[in-house]
């Protein structure tokens, strides 16, 4: 059955890749969650990550990545994930879509 939990998995996380990730305090727009880390113990997820944003059309990479504890997570909705996470310093002062 790991075939069919990973198909779930897979499942799950394309349904919120394509939701916009809002911070709850300030309603800002973070981005769309790249990727979900999983905990090797329980299988449960332990962080969404949202890739950091291009520099000079992806030219000079990218930014660091945005890392969110799943517990950070308040509300699924519909098109959106609320979360009540905390920026780095550098990350508030731009805009991050």
């Amino acid at each position: 059955t790991l075939l069919a939990s990973s198909a779930a998995s897979d499942v799950y996380k394309r349904q919120l890749h394509a939701k916009d990730v809002i911070q709850n305090k300030t309603g800002e727009k973070l981005g769309r969650i790249d990727d979900l880390v999983f905990s090797a113990d329980t299988a449960q997820i332990e962080k969404a990550v949202l890739r950091g944003r291009p520099r000079c059309f992806g030219l000079f990479g990218r930014g660091p990545d945005l890392e969110i504890p799943w517990g950070d997570v308040k509300t699924i909705g519909t098109d959106v994930l609320i979360v009540d996470t905390e920026l780095p310093p550098e990350e508030r002062s731009r805009p991050r879509w």
